[in-house]
């Protein structure tokens, strides 16, 4: 009988040490911000509404901001030295979907936090186009701020610029909408020398309309760059950003 108890008890915890190690590999908590929905956070996680609704006990749609959700990813401890780009290089995601997956939109990490880590996709180089949700005049705001600032470089700096305002219309810190963003006022500045200087009034070539049009399908050049400037700038609060990657004669920065 003794026998039998101890074989029962080592079933029922080795048992309990499976369920409990399965459900920590696939389970993730993400914290919803506003303008979330299921469905852009299933996009993000390489899931659906019905699974997330399912897995989280969900009988409506409905979410609010600050409410934790269960979703199935890998996750990483942050160790020192650590920072947001070699964390997505390290697992082949881009940092604007481990920005995403976090809602982290800043280069500060802590050591021992737990960060999220989305399934990589090999279709990353070559989205699906959605320009179909921007209008005909997102695209010609996007296209003339891109020829005001990038004219004279080459068409991949081009779509970098564009890339730039579409990373900070998917952001939280920054208007949802392409024109708020690229019209934004802060304290009396607005955020784009063109906007100031009128020159994003300027007709846009050729070049910069299709720029934008693959700056709005999803191409990002710049792998989650919030700013850019061009080298002969000395303004220290934009140089002592961690910079991304130089096209021609810009840079492109976090």
């Amino acid at each position: 009988m003794k026998r039998m108890k101890k074989i029962l008890l080592t079933t029922v915890m080795l048992l309990s040490l499976s369920l409990f190690f399965t459900f920590n590999a696939s389970a993730a908590t993400y914290t919803t911000v506003s303008g979330d929905s299921l469905y852009k956070i299933g996009q993000v996680f390489n899931t659906s509404t019905t699974t997330l609704m399912k897995d989280n006990n969900l009988t409506s749609t409905m979410l609010k901001i600050g409410q934790k959700l269960y979703v199935n990813c890998n996750t990483y401890t942050v160790e020192k030295g650590d920072n947001l780009y070699a964390i997505s290089r390290q697992y082949g995601i881009t940092l604007s979907a481990l920005r995403r997956a976090n809602n982290i939109y800043t280069d500060l990490i802590l050591i021992g936090q737990v960060l999220n880590i989305p399934q990589a996709t090999t279709t990353a180089a070559t989205p699906v186009s959605n320009t179909s949700v921007y209008s005909t005049s997102d695209r010609n705001i996007l296209a003339r701020l891109i020829t005001a600032e990038a004219q004279g470089e080459s068409y991949e700096a081009k779509v970098a610029v564009g890339a730039v305002v579409m990373n900070r219309v998917k952001s939280p810190l920054w208007p949802n909408t392409i024109s708020g963003v690229i019209y934004q006022n802060i304290n009396g500045y607005y955020q784009f020398s063109p906007v100031e200087n009128g020159s994003i009034n300027n007709v846009a070539d050729a070049d910069s309309i299709k720029a934008a049009n693959v700056a709005m399908s999803g191409v990002d050049p710049t792998n989650g760059a919030m700013f850019y400037y061009d080298t002969s700038t000395t303004n220290a609060w934009i140089l002592a950003k961690p910079v991304s990657i130089s096209i021609d004669n810009m840079v492109f920065a976090y």
